[in-house]
């Protein structure tokens, strides 16, 4: 049996959605008024459970809802 490891699914979504809207990473960070560092890793999920706060900061920077990042 093999163990499938899996990355962030916040991370990834994050992501995706941030691409959709032509934001850098720089860009995203900045408009959420979050460090760059923090942004990047919770990304490439090295921080697979970031707060509701920094969370609710990306997704207003991004102008969408909690749902949609979640799906």
């Amino acid at each position: 049996m093999t163990m499938k490891k899996e990355k962030s699914k916040i991370g990834e979504n994050i992501k995706r959605l941030r691409l959709k809207s032509g934001m850098s990473q720089d860009a995203l960070s900045k408009k959420a008024n979050l460090a760059f560092y923090t942004l990047s890793k919770i990304e490439a999920g090295s921080t697979p459970n970031p707060t509701i706060d920094t969370v609710k900061k990306i997704v207003d920077a991004l102008g969408v809802s909690l749902d949609e990042l979640m799906k």
